[in-house]
């Protein structure tokens, strides 16, 4: 991904107050990555909207925000960043859709709403930003200068399978009885009586090669 010349990273912010809470989460996501792009923008921002949809504060200092994430990459750490779900807290959970989107739950209401980008983002981020010097930069600054209604759709959702099936319980594991190896959080496969991980039944991602 392209970047920037070496311009100050608090000069292509939105102008807003010195060390305000939406310039800190940029600076703590482009520190992941060493400069800062348009989707983490996207990231952050949508993040602390479903902060104030949901009416929690945000990056949430305990677990009850639970926020599933449509694709990977400088997104998610915008949202994570944002919001402080992460994977390996359990509080984040990656469905890999290749979409822009996420829903976030209020464990405690079980409240969700799902964010992704408005179709016309694009076009008006330009619009937003006539002093960019390309379209990268347009994005980049645009994303930061939009209202919430501009940038976003918010759609009122509600999860097909239960939150507690997906977080699951501290300390469930079982052992698949065809290749031996641990599986966690109840996401073994029961067949016959026995217990299988999802591989050893035809649903892995991978297939073992034979010497």
């Amino acid at each position: 991904m392209t970047t920037l010349p070496q311009t100050p990273l608090k000069f292509q912010f939105l102008p807003v107050a010195a060390e305000s809470v939406f310039e800190q989460l940029l600076e703590a996501s482009a520190r992941l990555h060493k400069h800062l792009c348009p989707r983490q923008v996207l990231g952050v921002r949508m993040g602390m909207l479903a902060g104030e949809l949901l009416g929690l504060e945000v990056p949430q200092a305990k677990k009850r925000l639970v926020t599933i994430i449509e694709t990977d990459g400088c997104f998610t750490d915008g949202v994570a960043v944002a919001t402080n779900c992460w994977v390996g807290r359990r509080t984040m959970f990656v469905k890999d859709y290749g979409k822009i989107g996420a829903t976030f739950v209020d464990t405690t209401t079980g409240k969700s709403f799902r964010l992704t980008p408005h179709p016309d983002a694009r076009a008006s981020a330009q619009q937003a930003a006539p002093d960019a010097r390309n379209r990268w930069e347009g994005y980049l600054l645009g994303y930061q200068r939009l209202s919430d209604e501009g940038l976003f759709r918010v759609q009122d959702v509600v999860l097909n399978d239960p939150l507690k099936k997906l977080i699951s319980r501290a300390g469930a594991k079982q052992v698949c009885a065809a290749c031996g190896e641990e599986v966690f959080n109840e996401r073994e496969i029961l067949q016959e009586g026995r217990v299988y991980c999802r591989s050893c039944t035809g649903g892995g991602y991978f297939q073992p090669l034979i010497h």
